[in-house]
């Protein structure tokens, strides 16, 4: 053990994280072990090991050692639509991240440990650790985290959000209001008052062991780049690791993710010898996606596959290595826009599934500057016509509209008037006005007919828009190569070179 590891054990002391007491004759005791990581220098050279002293939590038992264990997150979503109202009120977004934050996490349970191995004190040698804070490993030592923090934070006069509990406003009479998001160790804190922020990264310092990072540049893989135009989000560095680890760093580039009318079937005839490395490149692009929406259909397709994938399959996804190789450098812009006001896109693609008949769903969300919220994924049921199905997806889509309003109110940013949702079929926008259509749609999940509803709150407005203008068709479909530039644009996917940006 080096001097920083002998230093960590005495700071655990310090701060109270457990207590020396005889070894309890009825409960488990529970082993503890130190996980090594080489600190690399930047030019590759072993600089020094780093050491964690980590719980064995494995060996922990259900109802005695823990008893619940969830921790929140904030989705990307949540995340995404951060940046694109700093972006929209020209404010920055500010990055701290808690050192050793579980070890501030208070246990509610009695947990015992064993002495690390190399610091055990000779004369209490059959004595073992009581834990009041958590460790690292221990199962429930996220949610004793979150539960510091979060009493922190309420203590402050923050809000938490009913909606998404990992965020937190501070609303003052006449005041922006200041935002924090927290994504487990990680704190984005953005707003128009600088001298609340500041406040802010005092009382936290004061409080936690933290790390000021300035603006936010790197978060979660992603590269941020802000500046007095826009925010700007790519995966520049993450999409080169995937293309070396695969093997397509100079693979020839194609410009559309998928071959258009590609048929795919769980059927296919020649199997994967080795599964696991296609399992490994769709894992790999699922979190490419976070910035890259345009790749999102081609993804959530391949996904379907992963219990059995076939050659077809992982061809299939290849392309999708040789477009990202070809667009290496594009993000996503937010760019500075005059109002915040939700709209949305809802698309579907009828019976696109060759194996079940199954259609597929997508929609995106944007508030003007750039889309922030996308998905595209499988319905439920094979629906029986096309209206069905546009009617099932705006359905869907409406109930993320709902949930977004209600975090833009939170937020201090309430939607004065109804979120338009554009649908390319008029069929179906004629089930959301008119509940007589009952031959059309009487056997339509009761469900999907909280979009009537939606409607009749003046919450959604159903409106038309022509298919060339339907932004939400990149989430449906595989598309020609003028079609899917036309789209890609419209969502402010940019080329960062040309600026140099990312």
């Amino acid at each position: 053990m080096d001097g920083s590891n002998e230093r960590r054990v005495k700071d655990d002391k310090k701060n109270n994280t457990w207590s020396l007491v005889d070894r309890p004759r009825y409960r488990h005791v529970i082993g503890v072990k130190w996980i090594f990581k080489r600190k690399l220098n930047s030019d590759g050279s072993l600089n020094k090991y780093k050491a964690r002293l980590v719980v064995k939590g494995y060996s922990q038992m259900a109802g005695i050692d823990y008893q619940e264990t969830f921790a929140p997150v904030a989705r990307m979503d949540t995340i995404r639509l951060i940046t694109t109202i700093a972006a929209t009120c020209k404010w920055k977004v500010y990055h701290l991240d808690v050192k050793s934050a579980f070890l501030n996490g208070k246990l509610n349970e009695e947990i015992y440990i064993e002495q690390p191995l190399g610091f055990e004190i000779e004369s209490d040698k059959g004595k073992v650790y009581r834990l009041h804070k958590a460790l690292y490993g221990l199962k429930q030592a996220p949610r004793a985290w979150y539960s510091k923090i979060d009493s922190f934070l309420m203590n402050h006069d923050f809000q938490r959000s009913p909606n998404e509990v990992t965020l937190y406003v501070l609303k003052k009479t006449d005041q922006p209001p200041l935002i924090l998001s927290l994504y487990v160790d990680d704190l984005l804190i953005t707003g128009g008052n600088s001298t609340q922020i500041n406040r802010l990264k005092l009382l936290l310092e004061k409080e936690f062991s933290m790390s000021d990072l300035g603006l936010m540049s790197y978060f979660l893989g992603i590269e941020v780049k802000q500046e007095d135009d826009g925010i700007l989000l790519c995966q520049q560095k993450y999409v080169k690791e995937v293309l070396k680890r695969f093997k397509m760093t100079h693979c020839k580039a194609v410009s559309t993710p998928m071959a258009m009318n590609e048929k795919l079937s769980l059927h296919d005839a020649v199997r994967l010898e080795n599964p696991s490395e296609y399992r490994s490149l769709i894992g790999c692009l699922l979190y490419i996606y976070v910035t890259r929406p345009e790749i999102m259909h081609t993804v959530s397709f391949l996904s379907r596959f992963m219990q059995q994938p076939c050659q077809s399959h992982a061809i299939a996804a290849k392309r999708v290595l040789r477009y990202l190789n070809g667009t290496i450098t594009f993000g996503l812009k937010f760019i500075r826009y005059g109002e915040i006001k939700l709209m949305g896109y809802s698309d579907a693609d009828w019976a696109g599934s060759v194996d079940d008949a199954k259609s597929t769903s997508g929609y995106v969300f944007s508030i003007g500057n750039g889309v922030f919220s996308w998905c595209s994924q499988k319905q439920e049921t094979v629906a029986q016509s096309s209206a069905e199905v546009e009617y099932v997806s705006a359905a869907t889509a409406a109930n993320q509209a709902i949930w977004l309003r209600k975090i833009l109110h939170d937020l201090g940013f309430p939607q004065a008037t109804t979120s338009d949702l554009f649908v390319d079929n008029k069929s179906a926008i004629a089930m959301v006005k008119d509940p007589v259509f009952h031959g059309r749609s009487k056997h339509i999940s009761v469900k999907y007919h909280s979009l009537r509803e939606a409607k009749k709150q003046g919450e959604i407005t159903v409106s038309h828009c022509c298919s060339n203008d339907q932004l939400a068709d990149i989430m449906t479909k595989s598309l020609s190569k003028q079609k899917f530039e036309y789209h890609r644009e419209r969502m402010k996917l940019v080329n960062a070179s040309i600026k140099g940006e990312c």
